[in-house]
């Protein structure tokens, strides 16, 4: 056997099941075996493996084993000659695996190999080549210089950026990501280190290899597309933990005591840093604009306050100290919860949400107001020209960031909306219908033929065009349709575009989901396309409002309500969880794990929606229904019902 192919997966369903497309399509005329190692995915993997994929070898792990020990359990079964790493998030070319066995095959001293890897945009990925991670190559990369000075031999080790991405060169790291190794290489060297769970067992594997005799090669003539960081979320504090402790392993290994000593400060230091940033940066993005909104509106607050005292009172300090100090803070606070409420930020914003929730806080604020006494009524028109100069301050301060981000004073959707589908004609009709169906309904879309269909009137021309039509009709995202375009092809499209600053989405065939540019961490780079109301930003914001509005009353009167549930006890740790965002009140019934897994996620649920059925004998059908209704028809209503039917079970 020629080659033995290892993917581990742990849940990126989606992404595994493009992965496999093309592998399925790369091992044609190759002597290959393909092995799937899933570490106890509970997205349904392992039912679309069995479903899709039968014909490869599949190994079920009841845990996560980790990356390096589920690797080696397929490496010892392995029979190929030459053995593949490779990531579930990664689409191979069709010639991929031969151009690679073919240098190896003519490069008897290779005994690693690596190629160029590109992210969903078209963008080479850095790690495509690596240096060995000596103490001032870490510290280079840590601290900035290697970004300053990218292609310096001194002061870009860490990425080799001195070699050209385009040319051959011996290399010091591969890439887990896409790792092919010669077998007798791996029985001389060892399998990967199970020390490491995730992160640096390539680093190790590599290194061990160029002391066993071997070279690892850096090969730019075949290419994959990384969907680099689909596994784990790259920003959190487990990553940046698990990542360098991987990295203090690798040192106490193949370091002398000095260096060993030199890089755990370095590495103690990185993980601090990179925590400490991360941490600041993660409360500024999501309270950046909250925070600024309050200050403006305060300042406005105050200089209305003053010229209003001035001009109609006659007195500058006519309103007391505490006014300004304690009473605007609350105003201005009820006001934004309000345009919170209202969806006033979220991305996709519309000046009616501005309107909407200013004055529903406005009429909040005159309420509360009347019910004050009289001593703290300051002023009835303050509130009214208050909240009305508010809603000025919003629109300003949206108009203005709309312009620094798009170029324009509109507030116009800043998500993808016109596009452009790659495909023949039955294809692409399918993909426009599912597009047609997702929450952010297209505002154009330009169907692009592979062939000659630029004859037909559904279509505007073909890919030799694609540029002139990017232009033309301001395309904003160009998806492939991998069933009509062959993998080297949909490569070639992407660097031929990477410049022109569209999102690029592949969707496999017949699958009914698309993967998108780069990671899937902002909900629209993948689209789960049958189900989408429950998905939406505002539905998932009311949602949680409910929640924890729900856990505040139950909380508020628990001596009352405990008498009414079974588990008193557990009501209470359930409001504890919902408020905190580990549960939800209301849920899917869990009757199905399979059907479950294809409807969009939700956190585990106190209540089902098949509670206030409790006396009906449901079969699975109905029960899979349901919870499809719940998922593309989701409403408050619908939650609040369960909730007050199936009150004395919220213990449970």
């Amino acid at each position: 056997m020629k080659l033995s192919v290892v993917i581990v997966n742990y849940n990126v369903k989606y992404f595994l099941e493009h992965c496999l497309y093309s592998v399925r399509n790369a091992i044609k005329g190759i002597d290959a075996e393909v092995f799937i190692v899933d570490n106890n995915s509970v997205d349904g993997s392992m039912q679309m493996l069995r479903s899709k994929f039968s014909d490869f070898i599949l190994i079920e792990n009841k845990e996560n084993v980790g990356f390096a020990k589920a690797n080696n359990q397929a490496l010892r079964l392995a029979k190929g000659e030459y053995v593949l790493l490779l990531n579930p998030d990664t689409v191979v070319e069709e010639d991929t695996f031969s151009k690679c066995i073919s240098f190896m095959d003519e490069h008897k001293d290779c005994g690693g190999l690596g190629i160029k890897m590109i992210d969903g945009s078209g963008k080479i990925l850095k790690e495509s080549k690596r240096g060995f991670p000596t103490p001032w190559a870490s510290f280079c990369k840590m601290s900035g210089l290697t970004s300053l000075f990218p292609h310096s031999k001194r002061y870009a080790q860490y990425y080799m950026g001195h070699l050209s991405y385009d040319e051959t060169n011996e290399v010091d790291i591969l890439a887990g990501a896409y790792m092919m190794m010669r077998k007798d290489c791996l029985d001389k060297v060892g399998l990967l280190d199970e020390d490491f769970f995730m992160y640096g067992e390539d680093i190790d594997l590599s290194y061990r290899i160029t002391q066993g005799g071997y070279k690892n090669y850096y090969f730019p003539e075949a290419q994959i597309i990384h969907y680099k960081g689909e596994s784990t979320k790259k920003a959190s504090l487990n990553y940046v933990y698990t990542f360098y402790n991987a990295m203090a392993i690798f040192a106490s290994k193949h370091l002398d005591s000095k260096q060993t000593k030199l890089y755990s400060l370095i590495i103690k230091l990185a993980i601090w840093l990179r925590a400490s940033l991360g941490f600041v940066s993660r409360i500024f993005s999501r309270l950046s604009l909250f925070v600024l909104d309050f200050i403006l509106i305060y300042a406005g607050f105050f200089l209305l306050e003053r010229t209003w005292a001035l001009h109609y009172w006659g007195d500058i300090n006519y309103y007391p100290p505490h006014y300004i100090i304690c009473a605007v803070p609350i105003y201005i606070s009820i006001l934004l919860f309000s345009v919170y409420v209202c969806g006033g930020y979220v991305r996709q914003l519309r000046v009616s949400r501005l309107v909407s929730g200013i004055f529903g806080g406005m009429l909040l604020l005159l309420v509360f107001y009347s019910l004050l006494p009289a001593e703290l009524r300051y002023s009835r028109a303050l509130v009214v020209m208050g909240s009305v100069m508010s809603l000025f301050i919003l629109l300003l301060v949206r108009f203005i960031r709309n312009f620094i981000a798009n170029g324009s004073l509109t507030l116009k959707n800043t998500h993808s909306s016109r596009y452009a589908i790659v495909a023949n004609k039955q294809e692409g009709e399918r993909v426009a219908d599912l597009l047609n169906k997702t929450e952010s309904k297209p505002e154009f879309i330009a169907l692009v033929g592979v062939g000659d269909e630029q004859n037909d009137d559904r279509f505007v021309g073909n890919t030799s065009q694609i540029e002139d039509i990017i232009r033309i009709y301001s395309i904003d995202e160009v998806v492939f349709c991998s069933k009509d375009l062959s993998q080297s092809n949909i490569g070639e499209l992407m660097s031929r575009l990477s410049s022109t600053n569209v999102r690029f989405t592949i969707v496999p065939p017949s699958a009914e989901f698309i993967i998108g540019s780069n990671t899937i961490k902002t909900p629209v780079d993948l689209y789960v396309l049958n189900v989408s109301s429950i998905t939406s930003e505002d539905n998932r914001r009311k949602k949680r409002l409910l929640d924890v509005m729900v856990a505040l009353f139950l909380l508020l009167f628990y001596v009352l309500i405990c008498w009414f549930v079974k588990r008193p006890l557990g009501l209470l740790k359930n409001i504890i969880l919902v408020i905190f965002g580990k549960k939800t009140w209301v849920g899917y019934s869990n009757e199905n794990m399979d059907e479950i897994n294809k409807l969009p996620h939700l956190k585990t649920s106190v209540l089902t929606i098949i509670d206030v059925f409790s006396s009906e004998c449901l079969d699975k059908k109905s029960v899979n229904k349901l919870n499809l209704l719940y998922a593309s028809n989701y409403s408050i209503r619908n939650d609040l019902n369960v909730i007050c039917k199936s009150f004395s079970k919220l213990g449970q």
